[in-house]
């Protein structure tokens, strides 16, 4: 190898080795916008006097109990309340958003699941989730999670923004479903669980936060391609009706969506398909 060569390369991976280590010292960072703006580092939020140690037995990425270094997520936030008409927005670097309505994070009289933020050591990295996915640097898990029935989309990981939004029925009334639909029907919970478990990636006509999935109404439904048995096999497992090498959406187990679940969100995307779009 010719001297001059390594005269070149040594330098650079003296360079590389400070950068990656300054890196790791300084640490990811958090930005949280509810009622003032505040950017906070790993170093910081690990640094906190509240910050504990928590296990979250069959946490919703690793399917086993983990063990976490985190703060409570409302003392982060830093107010004792959010306004009614607002939802906690929660972003991820690839663009999953999800919208936590305000009684599950201030819950009436301090009762139901209790929030954290849990926080990744830069030099104890978490493993890898499903398909490789970096769960860090933030993920919000819950303590007593059935106590407020959170649902699986509701532990964001790879957080890098909190905020607060409108609520979403106020943002997106197309959405609702008419009057004429009754209380009892599968229609309505198949709504409310559209919310929560496909709007994090997906839009519907539009409407929604996330683009990491494709709009489920517009240019077509997905009731309108796919065989009932297979949209219902798609939405349990995706990868056993299509898989492809960089195949992002997981699948809900029956833990997160049971089949009666899973039934009534199609339900939901029969009736959206006769819809205006």
């Amino acid at each position: 190898m010719p001297m001059n060569f390594l005269r070149w390369l040594l330098p650079a991976f003296v360079c590389c080795a400070i950068l990656s280590d300054l890196s790791h010292a300084i640490g990811a960072e958090l930005i949280i916008d509810v009622g003032g703006r505040n950017t906070f580092t790993t170093d910081e939020l690990l640094n906190r006097s509240d910050v504990k140690t928590i296990q979250i037995p069959g946490d919703i990425v690793y399917k086993r109990t983990m063990t976490y270094r985190a703060v409570p997520l409302r003392a982060v936030l830093g107010v004792d309340h959010l306004p009614a008409d607002r939802e906690l927005q929660i972003k991820a670097t690839d663009g999953f958003v999800t919208n936590l309505p305000t009684k599950l994070i201030f819950p009436p009289a301090g009762n139901g699941a209790e929030p954290w933020l849990a926080i990744e050591p830069s030099d104890k990295p978490w493993p890898r989730g499903p398909n490789g996915a970096v769960i860090g640097p933030f993920y919000v898990v819950w303590t007593n999670p059935a106590a407020s029935g959170i649902l699986s989309e509701q532990w964001p990981y790879n957080v890098e923004t909190i905020g607060t939004v409108a609520e979403s029925a106020v943002r997106w009334p197309q959405l609702a479903v008419g009057a004429d639909v009754a209380a009892a029907s599968p229609i309505r919970s198949g709504q409310a669980l559209f919310a929560t478990q496909c709007m994090p990636c997906h839009q519907m006509n539009g409407a929604g936060d996330s683009t990491l999935g494709p709009d489920l109404n517009r240019p077509h439904n997905p009731t309108e391609y796919f065989q009932p048995w297979a949209l219902k096999a798609f939405i349990r497992s995706p990868a056993s009706i299509r898989a492809w090498p960089d195949m992002k959406m997981h699948g809900f187990d029956k833990a997160a969506m049971t089949d009666t679940d899973i039934d009534a969100v199609i339900a939901y995307l029969g009736y959206m398909s006769k819809r205006p779009r």
